[in-house]
């Protein structure tokens, strides 16, 4: 009965984490393709928001849901598919955590362009280009752990 019900919580905070991620990414990105600056600044104070309540939520959900489910299942941690998908799991939180940071910079810069009417520096241009380039090894990292969850090759 435990490991359904954490199985059960472990699918809808991975949805909730992958559906909040990639939502987020490209809202941001749609905004920043625009070029404009009240509809950027807008759109990253709402996604800052989003990971704040979503995202940092159901990355530790799946965590302890995840690692409580192998141990209810006498499952080895060092299964190959559970190495992978933790290690994976790791690389995309790894790139999250400066993203976090990006964010909140880009947040900070667009609202004071907004503020004082001018534009954009470049070190907003810069942030945006390594916070696209962080977001591609996560979010393939977090494909890849969806699969080793389904397929769960030994």
């Amino acid at each position: 009965m435990w490991y359904l019900l954490l199985k059960t919580i472990h699918i809808i905070s991975s949805t909730l984490l992958f559906g909040t991620g990639l939502g987020s990414a490209y809202y941001m990105w749609r905004a920043h393709l625009t070029g404009k600056i009240p509809v950027i600044a807008t759109t990253v104070k709402h996604v800052v928001t989003a990971d704040w309540l979503f995202t940092s939520t159901t990355i530790i959900i799946q965590l302890v849901t995840g690692i409580w489910m192998v141990l209810l299942a006498n499952y080895s941690f060092t299964w190959s598919w559970i190495l992978w998908s933790l290690l994976l799991y790791g690389l995309a939180g790894a790139c999250w955590l400066p993203v976090v940071w990006i964010q909140l910079k880009i947040r900070d810069l667009a609202q004071q362009a907004v503020l004082t009417d001018t534009h954009l520096p470049s070190l907003y241009y810069r942030y945006m280009r390594l916070w696209f380039l962080l977001g591609w090894p996560a979010f393939i990292s977090l494909v890849v752990v969806f699969c080793l969850m389904v397929f769960k090759p030994i």
